[in-house]
């Protein structure tokens, strides 16, 4: 039974709650356990799993959030540097999925979040998942 870290960045609460339920049905159904924890934002997501897997605790992790394209720059900026901090931490060798949502508008994200409906949140824990599968096939 592995263990995983669900590291959501509670900005929309709503599309959050929604991520993050999918998140924990994936997991519970597979048979593994859980924990969560909140970040401010989509930006220190990476960081805060970095941290943990320092702690040696999880197996995996599940990387949540959504970011909507506003008015500025910082779309860009937020959407591509929270990719390239997960990517990295995956490339070293962390078994992560990414199931932080960048869309256009609060319709596309709440399409994709529902559970029921783009179900990123629990396609972000099969993910992980399958990245520790991976990892347990190669390196264990």
């Amino acid at each position: 039974m592995a263990h995983l870290l669900i590291v959501e960045a509670r900005f929309y609460d709503h599309l959050n709650d929604l991520l993050v339920e999918g998140a924990k049905a994936a997991i519970e159904a597979a048979g593994h356990t859980h924990e969560t924890i909140t970040v401010p934002g989509a930006l220190e997501v990476p960081g805060a799993i970095a941290l943990a897997a320092e702690s040696e605790t999880f197996d995996a992790y599940v990387a949540l959030g959504v970011v909507i394209r506003g008015e500025t720059y910082h779309f860009e900026i937020v959407a591509g540097e929270s990719a390239r901090g997960i990517m990295q931490l995956t490339m070293d060798g962390l078994p992560i999925g990414n199931g932080i949502l960048t869309t256009e508008n609060e319709a596309q994200a709440l399409t994709r979040a529902k559970p029921t409906e783009g179900d990123k949140g629990g396609g972000a824990a099969n993910a992980a998942l399958a990245m520790l599968a991976l990892k347990d096939r190669f390196i264990a």
